[in-house]
């Protein structure tokens, strides 16, 4: 099984940070190129969130739960998968709800925030995968950079909860603006 969990999380990967770039060629531009390519971002996002869930559901399949558990890296590896599959989830509900309002104002940026976020929780879960397949990457440095040995530290950095608090109360101030602004 663990043949089939590394292959399949490449599909997430790569469709996840074309919905990343699609974000950021919508939010600074409002072309027909960058409307053609925000139309396609609901499916890429679906399929992006959908191929994240089987990847996700078959890594549990590779190891057994004590086993994978049992290690900080391990747990690190599947705290972060959850991170990720449920941010991207929540990132496709706001774009498919939200419809082409997101790209009015300020959402537009707060998109942009949303979807470099994603891409690093995509990156951090990535790189804690190939050290638990024996194939670590240079990414792994700047975790250690930020005080986060993969190895032996199981928790989240307080910087994580601070951004993860910061982006919440922005995130809230930007909806009770716009809120404000259509009923005004």
């Amino acid at each position: 099984m663990a043949a089939y969990h590394i292959l399949l999380v490449h599909f997430p990967i790569a469709l996840l940070t074309v919905a990343m770039v699609a974000i950021l060629l919508r939010a600074v531009s409002d072309g027909p190129l960058a409307r053609a390519v925000d139309h396609a971002l609901v499916p890429l996002l679906a399929v992006g969130v959908v191929s994240t869930a089987v990847a996700y559901a078959i890594g549990f399949r590779v190891w057994s739960v004590e086993a994978i558990t049992s290690s900080p890296l391990g747990r690190n590896h599947i705290l972060a998968a959850s991170w990720t599959l449920a941010y991207w989830a929540v990132l496709l509900l706001v774009r498919w709800r939200g419809g082409e309002a997101v790209w009015e104002g300020l959402s537009r940026w707060v998109m942009v925030g949303l979807a470099l976020l994603g891409s690093v929780l995509l990156t951090i879960t990535g790189t804690l995968g190939g050290h638990l397949t024996g194939t670590p990457t240079a990414a792994s440095q700047a975790l250690r950079a930020m005080g986060w040995e993969v190895y032996t530290t199981f928790y989240v950095p307080d910087m994580t909860l601070y951004v993860i608090g910061g982006a919440a109360v922005v995130l809230l101030v930007v909806a009770m603006a716009t809120r404000l602004g259509r009923t005004a």
